[in-house]
């Protein structure tokens, strides 16, 4: 194919794949039913390599999806027609940690996890955990967020500057390495969160914070989902101090029950955790909040101390996914997430609790009720997919009808196009203008977000 030979002439033959297995992987994501294979794997190793690929693509007139870990959910790494997978997983160097200044420069194919590992020796850690150890580049570009994003904020929060490759292969450097700026428009917040579509995030600049000195996790368990999500409003109303807030519900405690090999309660449970300067101010700020969940009928309260059963507690939360998807076989699975003012939270819980009963469907609710942020794991034999897409339709319809939005933290992809005029009104053409303005003749990741 023309396009294959003109990006090996510009990259080399090593840096572009065709093997099926490989085209085959970067032609789907981990939430999305479609997988559409690219004509090509470009493996970049640097800036040149992203520009080179970028010029082939305009070239031939193919369009270019940027690629991190694969671990996005709404399609957002799905062609919609003939495209390059820019694999961006190869420019994996920690450029600079700067400890005296809590920052770290990074290049995109960098992980949550691998970043955190080189930053523990200098009593410091990235805390944006989306649970995938995903790509920090990715993540900039879904705007992610995770567990604990209660305390310290999602990737906007904790980004500071990025390099960005533009279609037309320019390069631009956004952002400071400080904390506060008020020079010109904000142009690195305009590239996070959008999913490779106005341009290529290729280095990235992030806020560090110290580790802290003392942590406790906990875990509640209550008589029902929505009782859970009560506690977790007033917890957030009272101003008590969490570093996470996670939502469990029934469905999934059995799930990860089966596939861990544990004995936990199949209940419904809030899974805490507590930073602190002092002992004795986290026993203070751990003993208030489990006194908020008895209040709204926790029976039993589990606290961890130590690393192992923090851990332990965690790893329950952070398997769900892998839990469900193993408990069914041969099914396809749709994971959809919405977010909503606090105040409205309980009750879209409730809704999204009834909405599963209602239909039948298998499913479990997770989240990062801190946020006002939850998801939905749904699990449907492959024929019956519209089911589960309905459901979240219903879901995100309501969301938006209590003033939330459509996706608190997985982006927009494919699935949730469909939504932007009902949350954004006339910003959406606005949208497309400043696509319009980036990336002209269309090639970076089209037909996702509002472009």
């Amino acid at each position: 194919m023309e396009v294959v030979t003109c990006l090996e002439q510009r990259l080399g033959a090593d840096r572009v794949c065709t093997v099926e297995s490989v085209l085959d992987r970067h032609g789907r994501d981990e939430g999305y039913p479609a997988c559409r294979q690219p004509v090509a794997v470009v493996f970049a190793h640097g800036v040149e390599d992203v520009q080179a690929a970028l010029a082939a693509a305009r070239e031939c007139r193919v369009p270019v999806i940027p690629y991190g870990a694969g671990s996005s959910l709404e399609g957002a790494l799905v062609p919609v027609g003939p495209a390059i997978s820019l694999d961006l997983s190869r420019m994996d160097r920690i450029l600079e940690v700067r400890p005296e200044d809590f920052l770290a420069t990074v290049e995109p194919g960098v992980t949550h996890g691998s970043l955190n590992r080189a930053l523990r020796p200098h009593g410091l850690f990235f805390p944006v955990d989306p649970g995938a150890d995903a790509s920090l580049g990715g993540m900039a570009a879904t705007n992610a967020s995770g567990t604990t994003t209660v305390r310290y904020g999602g990737m906007r929060h904790n980004v500071l500057a990025l390099q960005v490759v533009l279609a037309d292969g320019q390069v631009l450097e956004l952002g400071r390495p400080v904390r506060k700026t008020s020079s010109g428009y904000d142009l690195k917040d305009l590239f996070i969160g959008s999913e490779g579509t106005l341009g290529v995030i290729t280095r990235l600049t992030l806020r560090l914070h110290p580790l802290p000195a003392h942590v406790h996790a906990a875990r509640a368990f209550f008589p029902s989902v929505e009782a859970a999500a009560q506690a977790a409003y007033e917890i957030m109303a009272t101003g008590l101090p969490v570093a996470r807030l996670e939502l469990v519900d029934d469905f999934s405690m059995r799930a990860v029950n089966a596939f861990l090999d544990r004995r936990d309660p199949e209940q419904p449970a809030l899974f805490l955790e507590f930073h602190s300067s002092t002992e004795a101010a986290l026993q203070a700020e751990t003993e208030a909040v489990l006194a908020v969940c008895r209040d709204y009928g926790a029976g039993l309260v589990q606290t961890a101390h130590t690393s192992e059963d923090r851990s332990a507690v965690w790893e329950a939360r952070h398997k769900v996914y892998w839990a469900t998807t193993h408990a069914y076989p041969g099914h396809v699975f749709l994971t959809t997430d919405v977010a909503v003012p606090l105040s409205r939270l309980p009750e879209l819980v409730a809704f999204a609790h009834q909405l599963l009963q209602e239909t039948g469907l298998a499913g479990g609710i997770v989240g990062h009720l801190g946020d006002g942020n939850f998801h939905v794991l749904l699990a449907t034999p492959p024929d019956q997919y519209p089911r589960a897409e309905a459901y979240s339709e219903r879901l995100v319809g309501r969301a938006l009808e209590v003033g939330g939005t459509a996706t608190g933290e997985h982006g927009v992809g494919l699935r949730k196009r469909k939504f932007l005029a009902a949350e954004h009104g006339p910003a959406v053409e606005w949208m497309r203008r400043i696509k319009a303005l980036l990336d002209p003749e269309g090639i970076l990741n089209p037909g996702k977000g509002p472009a």
